[in-house]
């Protein structure tokens, strides 16, 4: 079978290319499918699964780690089978790129599913309304959070209407960023009122986890290309109830080590997708895609100079960062390997061996220091001033972090400013760097000095248009209307 590009193709076909074989569930059968309790929760995995197949479609592939490159904490191999990523990191990206694909194929998949849960689930009978709505809410969870990121990445997007296949597919439209926004807030206002407390398992979100999405996607529709400044309040309160309840909801900063984080299953996972390390679901970017060929890598991608130079000191540099690897037996400093960088440790923490491509490591989507971060620089943006409770959230992660608090005194900008700059070093390759510079239209600002150590090639022209990637070619070919 062929790999499936065309999101018309979701409604008709399966694709593999790295599997032997296709797990048939998720695959959309129509609304006689979700009949039951078993139907509906048979969907709603499927609905996960699809954020979660090795290579092709999801978020355990470098995919998005590749198409946020143009940030400046992310950089990869001049050598040519890096080329697609390059795109990336160079503001040349092809439509025809295939690192785009997963992320692409992955969202829509998602979007099927769930809008066939959510057209569809008032015809199960044989459970309680609350027991439903329970599985309904994380279907909207999922289909807000897939919308969320085809927006950021690509603008205008189509917005899908049914599960099943019609021939009107084929001639889509895509919808202003406004409206898609809007579909996102309402998804997760039913989200919120609808999904517990406590996660009904620890790959699944709670109100918690839909309350923090709600307060990021307010964040991003105050900045560029909306700027409805008044969503910074609306980000800030929203934010401030999970800080508030970060009790009920179990969230909290890690306190074991920072690495920690990474291996999840702390109380920092507000949105986990947590892998089985097998054929059906590994991660893909933990291990071989951040080591050096020096050990026998890929060189996939790793950090800019600039951004590790001016890294703050500390154990969480410390632990963020590889910056000696041994080699036949040998220890050799960054500045020794082909590629004169160093690399990004936190992507390379597993148990057994470190050089494979196969790893059950998960892919953290949402920690509760976003939560944090959100309410610092939101609550400053929409009041023009940091509070108390604005400067103990960025100073609680600063403390972690090994570094001195923020001081009371600073002006909103100079305190917001401070607070993208935390986020930066906080979630460094953690592609959250890109989305801050976009909303905050410093995309051009971030790449205008380079280190020379990055520029094997030169940019081309950083535009606004540059911001979002192109919709996937051969999507756009069948339908011009894309």
């Amino acid at each position: 079978m062929q790999k499936i590009y065309l999101i018309v193709a979701l409604f008709m076909l399966g694709g593999c290319s790295k599997q032997l074989t296709e797990d048939p569930r998720g695959l959309v059968a129509g609304n006689a499918a979700i009949s039951n309790m078993a139907g509906l929760e048979s969907a709603l995995t499927g609905a996960y699964g699809s954020l979660m197949v090795p290579w092709e479609s999801g978020f355990t592939t470098v995919s998005q780690i590749a198409m946020t490159m143009g940030a400046d904490d992310l950089t990869t191999h001049p050598g040519s089978n890096k080329e697609e990523f390059r795109e990336f990191d160079l503001f040349r990206v092809s439509s025809l790129n295939s690192r785009m694909t997963p992320i692409w194929l992955g969202c829509y998949k998602t979007i099927q599913s769930t809008t066939n849960i959510i057209n569809n689930y008032e015809a199960v009978q044989d459970g309680s309304e609350a027991n439903i709505h329970a599985i309904v809410g994380e279907a909207y969870f999922l289909r807000a959070l897939c919308y969320y990121w085809l927006t950021r990445c690509w603008g205008e997007v189509p917005i899908i209407p049914a599960a099943e296949y019609s021939p009107g597919l084929l001639q889509i439209k895509k919808s202003p960023v406004a409206d898609i926004y809007k579909l996102i807030e309402q998804d997760l206002a039913i989200a919120e009122q609808w999904v517990t407390d406590k996660k009904r398992d620890p790959g699944r979100p709670n109100k918690g986890s839909v309350k923090a999405l709600l307060a990021d996607v307010y964040l991003t529709e105050a900045g560029w290309p909306l700027k409805n400044a008044a969503k910074y309040a609306q980000a800030a309160a929203k934010a401030k109830e999970v800080i508030d309840n970060k009790a009920v909801y179990n969230f909290d900063l890690c306190q074991e080590g920072f690495l920690k984080i990474f291996a999840g299953g702390t109380v920092e996972d507000v949105f986990t997708l947590f892998t089985r390390g097998q054929w059906s679901t590994y991660n893909s970017f933990y291990g071989l895609s951040t080591m050096p060929e020096n050990e026998g890598g890929w060189s996939d991608f790793f950090p800019e100079l600039n951004f590790f130079n001016n890294f703050p000191a500390g154990p969480r540099k410390e632990a963020t960062f590889s910056t000696e690897f041994t080699v036949n037996g040998n220890t050799i400093p960054w500045q020794d390997v082909s590629t004169k960088h160093p690399y990004y440790k936190k992507f390379r923490i597993q148990s057994g061996n470190q050089a494979t491509y196969m790893s059950n490591n998960p892919v953290i989507m949402i920690r509760y220091a976003h939560v944090l971060l959100i309410y610092a620089e939101a609550q400053a943006r929409a009041t023009g001033t940091a509070d108390a409770a604005a400067y103990a959230a960025v100073n609680a992660v600063r403390q972690r972090a090994g570094l001195a608090d923020l001081q009371p005194g600073l002006s909103g900008a100079d305190f917001a400013a401070a607070v993208v700059a935390e986020r930066a070093w906080e979630f460094a390759g953690e592609w959250s760097r890109w989305f801050d510079l976009v909303r905050l239209e410093m995309v051009e600002s971030a790449n205008a000095a380079k280190d020379p150590g990055d520029l094997q090639l030169t940019p081309g022209a950083i535009t606004h248009e540059k911001y979002h990637m192109p919709i996937p070619g051969n999507d756009a070919l069948i339908n011009p209307n894309l």
